[in-house]
């Protein structure tokens, strides 16, 4: 760990767009590096009522707080004015988060120019490890920007993973009494647990088809949903709110609705599950942590732009996988985000459903695997205390 960073200040800039993965990847980096790094850092964003929904403590009204060690800031339309001393020792972009204007020009006034960072979006297309760390000097003023790309690969910045993660994993993964309070009551205590699913999706996601196959398919199934998400889909099927703690079934599947969790009650939610579909960048790291079964919805682009992302991701992760259960969860995947079609009677579903428990052993070396990288942060702070 590189003690080297405590007492130095860093602003981290979050603006709002995928909702909670701005702000998810946004929050969980800012605590890390407060907490694992003893930086004083400053996050900034411009909608706190979206981290609220992850943090319960923050207070949406507040222009300044400091929670678990964070001091989180309103970013206003109106920035308001600093002074060159006031600009940190690191400036972080999240995911291209444009700086306000007044703000770059005082960084470049500092005795000493911050590093500043780009942190992009997780791709694990094969041109990020080429662009990971890449210099980029301004043209309108004397500072040079880096780019910062999480990824899959040693080349690449790596994924968020907090110290002794796994450990609590894998203390929570065998302490049945965790997993059952996810269960219905009347379930909990049966010879033979139902499958259990999480559901975090877009709304153009199949949850209908996904529903159909589930509640067909002959396994006792229970799938737990964030309240807020598909609801309309949700309304339609059950024919009544979708409120957390709302129950209701149909053939063999359980649908429970659940409130938005604060992100280490999510992490145990995908650490309980069987099988997690989860969605954009922070719960699909998350997924991939939990060591379970995970199918990725990803976030939609014009063009299908995206699909490139897609591809690029299945062509890492199936590469272990034998050439049959490959194909199934590949398409699978493909029909969850709208290339083809999903329905109850594809026997593809059924089958990916049968490969669970050898995907359960792959993803647990996966996980292993990516954990022989670096995490995001321990990169970071190299990388910044060579610049520093």
């Amino acid at each position: 760990m590189y003690t080297d960073s405590s007492g130095k200040r860093l602003d981290l800039f979050c603006q709002v767009i995928d909702n909670f993965g701005d702000a998810g990847v946004c929050w969980r980096l800012a605590r890390q590096l407060a907490g694992e790094y003893g930086f004083r850092v400053r996050l900034w964003i411009d909608k706190p009522e979206v981290l609220q929904k992850i943090c319960p403590e923050i207070l949406p009204d507040r222009v300044e707080q400091k929670v678990s060690g964070v001091s989180v800031m309103l970013w206003p339309e109106a920035f308001p004015f600093f002074l060159p001393d006031d600009i940190p020792d690191v400036v972080i972009e999240g995911f291209g988060a444009r700086l306000p204007e007044s703000y770059v020009r005082r960084m470049a006034e500092r005795l000493h120019a911050p590093v500043w960072i780009n942190l992009e979006y997780l791709s694990a297309e094969s041109w990020v490890g080429e662009s990971h760390l890449m210099a980029s000097p301004q043209s309108w003023i004397p500072l040079t920007k880096y780019f910062y790309f999480p990824g899959f690969a040693g080349n690449t910045g790596g994924l968020i993973r907090e110290a002794g993660l796994f450990d609590e994993r894998d203390a929570w993964q065998t302490d049945s009494s965790g997993i059952a309070r996810f269960l219905p009551t009347e379930m909990a205590d049966g010879a033979k647990r139902p499958l259990l699913v999480s559901l975090f999706c877009y709304p153009d996601a199949p949850v209908f088809s996904l529903f159909d196959l589930f509640g067909q398919c002959g396994h006792e199934i229970v799938c737990l949903v964030p309240e807020g998400v598909a609801t309309d889909v949700l309304v339609s099927f059950m024919q009544r709110p979708a409120q957390a703690g709302t129950q209701f079934r149909k053939g063999t599947l359980t649908v429970r609705i659940l409130p938005m969790v604060p992100q280490a009650d999510y992490d145990r939610l995908l650490w309980s599950c069987d099988l997690n579909f989860v969605r954009g960048e922070d719960s699909f790291v998350r997924a991939q942590w939990a060591a379970r079964p995970f199918v990725w919805h990803i976030y939609p682009q014009e063009d299908d732009a995206h699909r490139v992302k897609l591809d690029a991701f299945l062509d890492c992760y199936l590469a272990g996988l034998p050439a049959a259960h490959a194909e199934t969860v590949r398409h699978f995947w493909y029909a969850w985000n709208g290339v083809g079609e999903m329905c109850c009677d594809d026997e593809n579903g059924e089958k990916f459903l049968e490969i669970l428990p050898s995907l359960k052993q792959y993803g647990r070396d996966w996980a292993k695997k990516l954990a022989l990288h670096a995490d995001l942060a321990s990169g970071l702070v190299r990388f910044i205390n060579t610049l520093r």
